[in-house]
């Protein structure tokens, strides 16, 4: 289901239903012709009329009022203001299980609100980055960490139209933020995560090397003229890649590389692992169109890893189950997707090449489920560089696919044609990978 249907779970913050921000704060008269037009809208559809319901009862229930009325108080009287914000820190700091004082409920409200802050900031840093002015956040709703604060702005005659949906999206975000923290502290991923590096570390990696020992190397690679796919790759030396300059069509990749010991031959492996930030956890929500990171973030934990050959993958593989072993833990592969040696790769996400070549799979060991994508040599370079299959091209595609640019930067606030500038970015990223 679309993001922007109003069957979506987050139709609240659409600007082509019931719930749009206007011109004017939602405080008409009862008995006003705007307000009687509003309610004929709603009137048949019994799903609307439930959310509205809802929505209205939430917002009284922060406030702690009872009608709307009473919100125009709050917005002008400092003091009945101030003890509505404490009184939501209580409900809220006990809604996402957050134990201490009420200054630890407000640390949390203050992350939050960075975390939807930063949601906005990596959309401008790269997919949106020529487009940053445009939807840039008003400075008063950037700086605004307090939820019945903004909840009070969307009321308030005085902020502009554009200022109101950004407090509103920022309430969104902050309370996908909440649930996420609330997530992760019930499963006690941080630990996880120190408790995965410690058993690369001890169990998996050459014993012979130190910690971040690194040895680094350069693929060299020719490309095709027609899809700028891998044809031909060659692991380099420093001193090696120093001596040459790539021609057209060729590319210089650095890898840092580590090794692990199988049968007592070591075997380079170049690994990045990756904590998903919250940021990016928030993304993942509204493209999947779903609040409950339970359900939708299931890659929490993950680990890519590049190695020169299909043996040496099969090797890793089999290394990673022993070294399980070793820790005295079982290990399974579920959900297992193996494209390296032919065939088409059924991603279920939105903007996925079926001609991405990878290992996936999900490790649950330990008491941990980690994600593990294996390339070799050649399908990272292709991950990296390939039209249609390239992480860059994707990245636009699928936050553009998903409906979320539309979601979060909704047209008729932001003037932006977006379907141009989904094509136009798909060309700026293309000619940045074949060109750098």
């Amino acid at each position: 289901m679309s993001i922007l249907s109003q069957q979506s779970v987050f139709s609240a913050m659409l600007q082509d239903g019931p719930f749009a921000i206007g011109s004017a704060p939602p405080l008409a008269h009862p008995f006003s012709a705007e307000s009687k037009q509003w309610v004929r809208n709603i009137r048949h559809n019994q799903l609307l009329k439930t959310k509205y319901r809802s929505v209205r009862n939430q917002i009284f229930d922060l406030l702690g009022v009872n009608t709307f009325d009473e919100i125009l108080v709050l917005i002008h009287d400092q003091e009945r203001r101030a003890k509505a914000a404490e009184r939501a820190y209580l409900l809220l700091g006990n809604m996402f299980g957050i134990v201490g004082s009420g200054q630890e409920v407000v640390r949390h409200l203050h992350e939050y609100a960075r975390t939807a802050d930063d949601v906005i900031s990596s959309l401008r840093a790269k997919v949106l980055a020529p487009y940053s002015a445009h939807i840039e956040t008003t400075n008063e709703i950037v700086t605004a960490w307090d939820p019945v604060e903004l909840l009070l702005a969307l009321f308030d005659d005085r902020y502009h139209k554009k200022a109101r949906f950004e407090a509103k999206r920022k309430l969104a975000l902050m309370g996908l933020a909440g649930s996420i923290d609330q997530r992760e502290r019930e499963t006690r991923i941080a630990e996880k995560f120190l408790d995965f590096l410690a058993f690369l570390n001890a169990y998996v990696w050459s014993p012979d090397l130190k910690i971040g020992d690194l040895e680094i190397r350069y693929l060299h690679s020719a490309h095709n003229a027609e899809d700028f796919s891998c044809t031909r790759v060659d692991v380099l030396s420093e001193e090696e890649a120093r001596a040459m300059t790539p021609a057209a069509g060729e590319k210089l990749t650095l890898v840092k590389r580590r090794r692990f010991r199988d049968n007592d031959i070591d075997i380079p492996i170049y690994v990045t692992i990756r904590k998903k930030e919250p940021a990016a956890k928030v993304l993942k929500l509204l493209r999947k169109n779903d609040k409950n990171p339970a359900t939708a973030v299931d890659d929490e934990l993950g680990l890519m890893a590049v190695l020169n050959s299909v043996n040496d993958v099969k090797r890793f593989v089999r290394h990673l189950t022993r070294s399980a072993a070793r820790a005295k833990s079982f290990m399974t592969l579920e959900d297992i997707s193996d494209t390296l040696t032919g065939g088409e790769y059924q991603g279920r996400a939105t903007g996925s090449s079926g001609k991405t070549s990878m290992l996936k799979f999900f490790a649950r060991t330990g008491g941990m489920r980690i994600e593990f994508i294996i390339h070799t040599n050649r399908s990272y370079l292709n991950y990296i560089y390939q039209r249609d299959v390239a992480h860059d091209e994707y990245e636009v595609k699928r936050i553009f696919d998903t409906g979320v640019v539309e979601f979060l930067f909704p047209p008729d606030i932001y003037r932006l044609d977006l379907r141009t500038i989904r094509d136009q970015q798909l060309a700026r990223f293309r000619r940045q990978i074949e060109e750098r």
